[in-house]
Parts: C-alpha cells; sequence; structure tokens
C-alpha cells in the first residue's frame, strides 16, 4: 500500500487548508485512514481519523475546526482544516492501517504511512 499526501503550504492565522491523501494497492476491506502531525521535539500525535464504517475521531483542540472525510471508492481521505492556527504547524502525516481493537487511540500502531505534508501557519 502506498500513500500520497498532498495539499500542505503556508496559510496565515485563521485561514483554511485542505489535505489530501489517496491509497493505492490492496487494503484492509475494513480500515482506518487520517492524520498525524509532527512538530520538531515533540511526539507524533493523532489529528483525525475515520473508518470505511464512518466512525471518526479528532484531537480534542482540533475539534469544530477540522474535518476528515473519505471517499471509500477512491480510497482518498480528506482533511479540511479550518480557522488554522500557529500551534497547527507541523509535518501531517497520512496513515493507512487496520479497523481493530484501539484504533482511536493516538498510540495504536498504524500499517501504513505516507510521506509527510508541511503545513505552517504564520501569526
Amino acid at each position: 500500500v502506498q500513500l500520497q499526501a498532498s495539499g500542505g503550504g503556508l496559510v496565515q492565522t485563521g485561514g483554511s487548508l485542505r489535505l489530501s491523501c489517496a491509497a493505492s494497492g490492496r487494503l484492509f476491506s475494513d480500515n482506518v485512514m487520517g492524520w498525524y502531525r509532527q512538530v520538531p521535539g515533540e511526539e507524533r500525535e493523532m489529528v483525525a481519523l475515520a473508518t470505511t464504517q464512518g466512525s471518526i475521531r479528532y484531537l480534542d483542540s482540533v475539534r469544530g475546526r477540522f474535518t476528515i472525510t473519505r471517499d471509500n471508492i477512491k480510497n482518498t481521505v480528506y482533511l479540511q482544516m479550518n480557522s488554522l492556527k500557529p500551534e497547527d504547524t507541523g509535518v501531517y502525516y497520512c496513515i493507512c492501517g487496520r479497523v481493530e481493537t484501539g484504533w482511536e487511540m493516538s498510540g495504536h500502531a498504524r500499517d501504513y504511512w505516507g510521506q509527510g505534508t508541511l503545513v505552517t501557519v504564520s501569526s
């Protein structure tokens, strides 16, 4: 499985960006796709996850501002990020994995990771 992410960039505080991640290859029929982010010197954290069955999880600090959606036909996941803040700055990584016990936890192992895409929010 390969994950191709796009959509990062530089935006001012309060602005919006939309990330996309397309998966190719043989995916698990029931899978979770989503986004993590990492800032240098800090641990990687889960931002948003969505399963093929429609279950969704968000990092508390982005709930209400970010929206994750997915197209199961295209095996693509999107992250619409609105009202961006400087603390949203980081490298965003797309993931894909199995839906199993603990799938919604940030520290849960993920099967596949895409290359990162940088999001920079200027103050």
